[in-house]
């Protein structure tokens, strides 16, 4: 697949999922929305991101394999060996983060306004990047790199399964995926980490996902948006890069 096949998937792929994902905090969290004023909550949430993983991926995959997630992308580096173009694809993945979460900001425009100009506002970061229940740095790194580890071992799992190697299909087809199916397995995979690991610190698992939105939390022109919380947002990035190469290398000694 060439350089500009990758970029344009990653970043189309990557924008999708945040798109989804930054919309459904804010469906649950804003004032104003029919999801909030029906009582939508948590298992909400964790439905939406695993839409969001399905759709980013099924558009990406014939263009760049669906990464999506630089632990990812680094995980198949440490197993292949090849990481010429890594770069290019984590530059992609955060401008679709990025990407993904000023759409999501248009969509709801009109909730965050009012939300901000409410007597009592609510601090909107937790509708764009993750925060942890209990703020404890090496526990919350420690959850971070156990779940993402827990989220990208299978993905690289998913073509032994097929019969085929992650090195023998790297930039073709489906990519990393080995087949359709296999995307929607992904995305129950999701699902099932938001409920069942994702409490503790908002289940990050992709440096993209959370500092490409926090960046446009910061920038964005949201009335009363509170702090963007940067003494945390290396966690959420260093974590799951962490993750993404142990996982890569379990792979490679496991498999």
């Amino acid at each position: 697949m060439s350089n500009g096949d990758i970029f344009v998937g990653e970043v189309l792929g990557t924008a999708i999922l945040i798109m989804f994902g930054v919309g459904v905090c804010a469906a649950v969290n804003l004032p104003y929305s029919k999801a909030r004023a029906t009582g939508a909550g948590w298992i909400v949430i964790t439905f939406g991101w695993g839409f969001g993983v399905l759709a980013g991926a099924y558009a990406s995959a014939p263009l760049s394999g669906g990464h999506l997630n630089p632990a990812v992308t680094v995980a198949i580096a440490v197993d292949t060996g090849e990481w010429g173009k890594v770069p290019l694809y984590i530059v992609a993945q955060f401008a679709g983060a990025m990407l993904g979460a000023v759409l999501a900001f248009l969509v709801y425009y009109s909730q965050f306004r009012a939300n901000g100009e409410a007597d009592k506002a609510q601090p909107t970061l937790g509708i764009f990047a993750t925060a942890p229940e209990v703020r404890n740095p090496a526990a919350n790194i420690m959850t971070e790199v156990i779940v993402t580890v827990g989220l990208v071992l299978p993905i690289l799992s998913f073509n032994k399964n097929d019969g085929i190697g992650v090195g023998q299909i790297a930039g073709q087809g489906a990519g990393i995926y080995g087949s359709g199916i296999s995307i929607l397995l992904v995305a129950f995979l999701v699902v099932g980490i938001g409920l069942c690991l994702g409490s503790p610190t908002g289940y990050a698992i992709n440096p993209a996902r959370d500092l490409g939105p926090r960046i446009v939390h910061a920038l964005l022109p949201i009335p009363n948006k509170g702090t963007s919380d940067w003494s945390y947002s290396w966690i959420p990035v260093a974590a799951p890069m962490a993750g993404g190469v142990i996982a890569g290398l379990l792979f490679n000694l496991i498999y």
